[in-house]
């Protein structure tokens, strides 16, 4: 169920991400992306987002969190966790598909080579086109990526719900940075959300350790009887059954 459910979501976010880029390309999104630019701005002074000065230091320090350091020293750092764990396919998927979001970002951006907001002062450096935002797109493919990946190895589901919870918090948080210094359109934000959240695998399977694996493995060899002494065990056969009994007697 949890699968369909899924491959549900995913076949809506790709129904989306194309309606969305089609309005985009038609210029129908135009009036929408002004009118959240400037609410987000101080009436009356264009240069100056909405909120106090540490609001927009925190903006700053969020938004860096999609940038390509941040997200390639923790992709190294997760992928190293799960060397160290000897699973060598995750390490390779995470490296996999973390690359390949930055290859698939770049090429969109040179694909639509849509301009940046002109409205307000840029509140950090861009030198690339606008749509799809790289910081959202990335953000959500490294961070949920690792998050899913990370939730699978866990065996409790709260901690399966509270490392995903985490992932899309961070996700948010950076493509709402992204508008908040004027650097992106909110539609820039809302197709890098839906291109990176595509493909993720599923974070709710079953978690085994190696302690677990081995207890099962042994569970399923049968218990000798030699681990007792033999003066302590007493065996009696029943003539209608295939199993025998193991008396063992306890001493106090």
């Amino acid at each position: 169920m949890t699968t369909l459910a899924l491959m549900g979501l995913s076949v809506i976010a790709v129904w989306t991400l194309a309606e969305l880029t089609e309005e985009v390309v038609a210029g129908s999104t135009s009036n929408l992306d002004r009118d959240i630019l400037l609410f987000l701005r101080t009436p009356g002074d264009l240069s100056d987002p909405i909120g106090p000065w540490w609001v927009e230091e925190i903006g700053r320090d969020l938004t860096a969190l999609g940038g390509v350091a941040v997200l390639v020293l923790t992709t190294v750092v997760v992928s190293l966790f799960f060397l160290l764990q000897r699973r060598w396919s995750t390490a390779l998927y995470i490296f996999a598909t973390v690359g390949g979001g930055i290859v698939l970002s770049s090429i969109a951006k040179e694909f639509f080579d849509r301009p940046r907001p002109d409205l307000v002062p840029h509140g950090s450096l861009v030198h690339t086109a606008s749509f799809p935002s790289g910081h959202s797109m990335m953000a959500a493919v490294a961070y949920l990526t690792l998050g899913a990946m990370v939730a699978r190895a866990q065996t409790r589901r709260a901690l399966k719900v509270y490392t995903l919870a985490v992932a899309v918090l961070l996700t948010l948080l950076v493509g709402i940075s992204r508008v908040y210094m004027g650097v992106h359109w909110p539609t820039d934000v809302a197709a890098g959300w839906l291109g990176g959240s595509l493909g993720h695998p599923l974070p709710f399977g079953r978690a085994q350790s190696g302690e677990t694996r081995a207890y099962r493995q042994r569970g399923k060899r049968s218990v000798r009887p030699a681990a007792f002494p033999a003066s302590d065990v007493k065996t009696a056969a029943h003539p209608g059954m295939r199993c025998r009994f193991y008396f063992v007697k306890v001493v106090a």
